[in-house]
Order: structure tokens, then C-alpha cells, then sequence
């Protein structure tokens, strides 16, 4: 047996032996969850090494229900008379607690029989020589492109992490996954003509990441590209989203369709199930066992079996993101989403979303468009949730005449996110870098504030 799934082995017997201990003492029903994971990081910068950070955590939760009440207690010491003390001080807890109509472990039936392979753990290790030979690279490489004068820093890092949950309802699980980044961050120009931008990559296999060459290449050449922006009056213009930032839009829906923001009634989309949201040529997709995926699940965080869920179909909502929690308060089922740490209850949230690509190349987006916005960098967070009122700071490039002419930067951008998402269009360039992840998005009559 490898050296990682001993390691899950020995964490399920913990949280089994936890299961039985607090259930023998009183409680009602239980689930005991361990996630464990170690790292590397280190960061240089101007030829220099500044820093190396090697972090272990051992983190053990453990909740326990009497009828309507429920408590969670954590702990990083599995020593048997800590965990026999965490037993005693969660059911005093939960006896005091206030009830929940709507708590609970996971419907039995809808409990996940069989783990999938996702191939999420590589094996390799790397030495911070090694990391820090990777920083040093990409920002060599960087640092080379004319018009780049100084360094913000490179960075590479590596993680090995394993999660393990136990539940009384019959469920026991184990996963484990790695994690291998590359970064830099430069400037170019000089005095107060200066600008910044970056490349960074992240994947569960370093033999998948980008060689930190082409990384510091990149951030050094789109850095150059931002070079002397100018200022632009306001205008009502077709905007472009690059895939550098288009994932932020999906983000924004995702967070609309939280069963918990749809049960208190703080979404703009709450009485939108079944409704046209986006244009019929969109789809969204919610798949937790993409082979590889950076946000992949074999179950969720409350033993549920997931799979692929059409979030989005031909435009219409189909679904809500829901754990049982948030699926017993709006009447309905678990889908799998649930989401968890080791000191509170079950949240939930999406795992790889997608919005599928378009039949159109970004060129086919950006062709007649006489004046718009290609933005690449977006700041700030003015979005309602409630409202879906929508602005936020951006740069990038002025689009004339089809063309992407020169850099832009000082503008926000705004308007409602149920207008968005149904002037919208994706282009064909899909990219699975990220949890969330867009083609590049054109996005029809958006205010752009400027001078």
C-alpha cells in the first residue's frame, strides 16, 4: 500500500472509532471529518530568494446531533484522551444549543456507494531547491522582455492534501489530491509610466503546469502590451471579457444560485427556476469528477454521491447549488454540493464550473464592434447579490473599428447581472486552468465610466 493511501486508511479508522465513541456517550447521529495536507512554498525575487514556507496541517471536525441541536468541535491531536474530552465537549454543546428545524446528516439514500479514480494526486515531491529554481526561471525569463524594468516577485509551490470523512448514516470516504503553481508578477516602464501585470499557473500533476518560462515570458508581454494607457469618456459599448477574467461572471451566478442565499430570499434569482436567465445558446456546467479538475470531488462534503449537473440549459435554470441543509429548507433533495471544514456546518458550493464554449472565435466576437472595451484586468467587488446590480473597476484595451487599438485603464464598468447574462455571447477558447472557468465573453449595451 502507498505511502498517502496508508495514510487514508489510518484517518478513516480515527474518524470511525470518533463515530462510535460519541455515539456510545449520547448522541444521536454523527460525522467526523479529517483533512490533512502539507505544502511548499517559496517566493524570489530580482535574482534573490526571500523566502521558503513548508506548512503541515492535521485538522480533525466532528459533529454531533440530539434531535434538532447540533455542535461542532475541532482538533489537530488525535491522542485518544483528546479525542475522548472533544466526544464529552461536543455533547454538552449540542445540549445547549438552540434547535434547527432544517439540520441533519444526509438523506442514507442519497449517500455515495462508490469513490471514482479522478487522478488527482501526483506523487511528486519537490525540494524548495527545486521550487525555488522554477521562481527563478520564470523571472529570468521575464526580466529579459524589453520595457520590463523591475520584479514584483516570482513564486512556486507544491501540496500534497488528503480529506477523510466518517458519517453514523453509513458512509465512510477518502480522497486524496496534489497541487503544483508557478507565478510572477513584473513591472514595466519607468517614473509614473508604469504598469504591472502577471502570469500564473496551477495544476494537480506538474508534469501538466507550463514551463515558468513561458509564465515569466507572458506576464513580462502582456505587461509591455498595458504600457501608456490613456483615458476614455463614457460611453454605452459592447465589452469583451477575457478568459484572464470572464470566470468572474459565472462566479457572480454561482453565488445566485447558492441554495442558502435562494432559502433566505438574498438573490437576485430566487424566483428564477425554470426561467430563461441567459440566451438559449448557453450552457453551464457543474462537474465534480472532471479527471484532474483543480475544484474535483469523488463525494461531497457530507458523503452525498455527486456528478455532473446542468446548471444552465439552453438558457434556462435548471438547478440550485444545494446541501441537505439548504435542500430540506426549500423542500427539495441534496444535489451534492455540500461543502466542508472542520469547524462548522456544511456549506455548499460549486466544484469545476464551466460555461461550455461558443461556435464563434474571439476575433468573430471583436469584428464589428466600431468602439468597446477588451478588458483583461478587473478591481473591486460592487456587485449586489440581492439586486444584481453590477460595477467594478477594469483596464485593458480600447476596441476600434474591430481592432484592439491601445490600452485603456481607470474605467468601471456597469449594469445589472440579469442583463448580462442575457446579452451575452461566448467565444470558442475554453481553458480548464481554474475551479471556474469561461471562454472569453462579449457582453452587449454595458455602461463604461471613464473621464
Amino acid at each position: 500500500m502507498s505511502d498517502h493511501k496508508a495514510n487514508e486508511q489510518n484517518s478513516l479508522n480515527i474518524l470511525e472509532d470518533l463515530v462510535k465513541k460519541a455515539l456510545s456517550k449520547g448522541a444521536e447521529a454523527v460525522d467526523a471529518v479529517r483533512v490533512q495536507g502539507t505544502s511548499t512554498s517559496v517566493s524570489f525575487r530580482l535574482g534573490e530568494l526571500e523566502e521558503v514556507e513548508r506548512s503541515e496541517a492535521h485538522d480533525l471536525g466532528l459533529r454531533v446531533l440530539i434531535g434538532k441541536k447540533q455542535a461542532f468541535v475541532s482538533s489537530n491531536d488525535t491522542k485518544e484522551t483528546v479525542l475522548d474530552e472533544l466526544v464529552d465537549r461536543a455533547l454538552a454543546m449540542a445540549r445547549n444549543m438552540p434547535e434547527d428545524e432544517y439540520c441533519g446528516l444526509a438523506d442514507p439514500a442519497l449517500l455515495a456507494t462508490h469513490i471514482p479514480e479522478l487522478d488527482l494526486y501526483d506523487a511528486t515531491e519537490r525540494s524548495a531547491e527545486e521550487l525555488a529554481e522554477s521562481a527563478r526561471i520564470a523571472e529570468e525569463a521575464a526580466l529579459a522582455v524589453d520595457g520590463i524594468t523591475n520584479s514584483e516577485g516570482s513564486s512556486a509551490s507544491f501540496g500534497h492534501s488528503s480529506i477523510a470523512l466518517a458519517t453514523s448514516g453509513g458512509f465512510r470516504g477518502t480522497y486524496s489530491g496534489s497541487n503544483h503553481s508557478v507565478g510572477i508578477s513584473v513591472i514595466g516602464g519607468e517614473g509614473t509610466n508604469m504598469e504591472r501585470d502577471y502570469d500564473y499557473d496551477s495544476r494537480r500533476h506538474f508534469g501538466d503546469l507550463r514551463s515558468p518560462a513561458d509564465i515569466g515570458r507572458v506576464a513580462a508581454e502582456r505587461t509591455v502590451k498595458n504600457l501608456n494607457p490613456q483615458k476614455m469618456p463614457s460611453a454605452n459599448v459592447p465589452v469583451i471579457y477575457s478568459n484572464r477574467v470572464s470566470s468572474s461572471i459565472i462566479g457572480h451566478f454561482s453565488g445566485a444560485i447558492s441554495g442558502a442565499a435562494v432559502a433566505r430570499g438574498t438573490s437576485f434569482l430566487k424566483d428564477k427556476m425554470d426561467a430563461q436567465v441567459f440566451g438559449s445558446n448557453i450552457n453551464i456546467v457543474d462537474d465534480p469528477h472532471r479527471i484532474r479538475g483543480a475544484a474535483s470531488k469523488a463525494f461531497d462534503g457530507e458523503g452525498v454521491r455527486n456528478g455532473r449537473l446542468n446548471l444552465i440549459e439552453e438558457g434556462s435554470l435548471t438547478s440550485w447549488i444545494l446541501n441537505s441543509a439548504s435542500a430540506r429548507q426549500l423542500g427539495l433533495e441534496s444535489n451534492g454540493r455540500a461543502s466542508r471544514g472542520t469547524s462548522s456546518p456544511p456549506g455548499s458550493s460549486t466544484t469545476n464550473l464551466y460555461m461550455e464554449a461558443g461556435d464563434c472565435s474571439v476575433q468573430d466576437l471583436i469584428e464589428d464592434i466600431k468602439s468597446g472595451l477588451f478588458i483583461t484586468s478587473l478591481i473591486g467587488f460592487g456587485v449586489n447579490g440581492v439586486t444584481g446590480d453590477y460595477s467594478r473597476g477594469a483596464s485593458g484595451f480600447w476596441i476600434e473599428n474591430g481592432e484592439i487599438s491601445f490600452p485603456v485603464s481607470g474605467l468601471t464598468v456597469a449594469s445589472n447581472l440579469s442583463d448580462m447574462f442575457m446579452n451575452l455571447t461566448p467565444a470558442d477558447d475554453l481553458e480548464f486552468k481554474f475551479g471556474t472557468n469561461a471562454p472569453t465573453l462579449r457582453i452587449e449595451g454595458m455602461m463604461v465610466a471613464g473621464t
